[in-house]
């Protein structure tokens, strides 16, 4: 085995790739020996993204929508017939919101479960064939401590992520002996696009000022700093790695010990 790039000759695909964990993720995979089809919507942005990694490593992009399941399989048979059978699935695309629990309304509830979920188990689907018939494969699911613990004013995506980390298990428990294992990070509140709209929201509702809401969040973790992107890739990239067979069904939390704490 090539020790420096372990997963070469590898496919891998990251969801939500163009920017934040999913790109930090495709990075890592790519530095690893990954060839990386990168999976969102905006088109210009994938191309963009994907330009930056072919420096490094063959990369390239499929655009998809994962709440949409027709679109999940096309994107999933370009990206194949791009870079071959897909050995590595990363589910990072995610969205949040922030409502107060009585006033979440049908369609912002719907929306939480259909990309945070159902986008999840979307792709899983779309990936297993390919892995079973190549008896290998990876599939790291980017939750959330809201998959493990419960926050006040987002209950819907508690409950999706929550429900990615089930899902997470019983799969790992079903292909365990097929050579594929299944597992979630589970990030705390990271410096994303999604963290930068919770300080949005901080200071609307709120009036502090940005470095105020933004310092709120860190404090929430044991480290007193908002985790990186690049922390999570590293947890990813690890459980990919051939030498991580025996990690399976597990729900890792990359927050600073703050679950722990908890």
């Amino acid at each position: 085995m090539n020790t420096t790039q372990p997963l070469n000759g590898r496919h891998a695909l990251v969801t939500g790739g163009s920017r934040g964990i999913g790109f930090a993720v495709a990075q890592r995979l790519a530095g690893l020996g990954a060839r990386v089809t990168l999976m969102g919507r905006d088109a210009d942005a994938l191309d963009e993204a994907a330009g930056r990694l072919g420096a490094q490593a063959q990369a390239g992009f499929v655009r998809a929508d994962i709440a949409q399941r027709t679109q999940v399989v096309q994107a999933f048979a370009q990206a194949k017939a791009a870079f071959g059978a897909i050995d590595i699935l990363v589910n990072n695309a995610g969205q949040a919101e922030s409502q107060r629990f009585d006033r979440i309304d049908e369609d912002a509830w719907q929306r939480m479960i259909a990309v945070n979920l159902s986008g999840t188990f979307h792709c899983m689907q779309a990936a297993l064939p390919d892995m079973l018939e190549g008896k290998w494969g990876r599939i790291v699911n980017v939750a959330s401590t809201a998959g493990l613990v419960g926050y006040a004013y987002v209950g819907a995506y508690c409950a999706a992520k929550h429900g990615v980390v089930g899902l997470t298990r019983a799969l790992a428990q079903e292909v365990a002996r097929k050579g594929i294992t299944v597992n979630a990070v589970c990030p705390g509140y990271t410096e994303t696009d999604i963290v930068l709209g919770a300080i949005e929201n901080i200071v609307n509702k709120t009036g502090v000022s940005a470095d105020q809401a933004r310092a709120t969040l860190a404090q929430r973790n044991p480290q007193g700093r908002l985790v990186q992107p690049s922390d999570v890739a590293q947890a990813v990239a690890w459980l990919c790695l051939p030498a991580a067979e025996s990690i399976n069904g597990q729900a890792l939390p990359v927050d600073g010990g703050e679950v722990m704490a908890g």
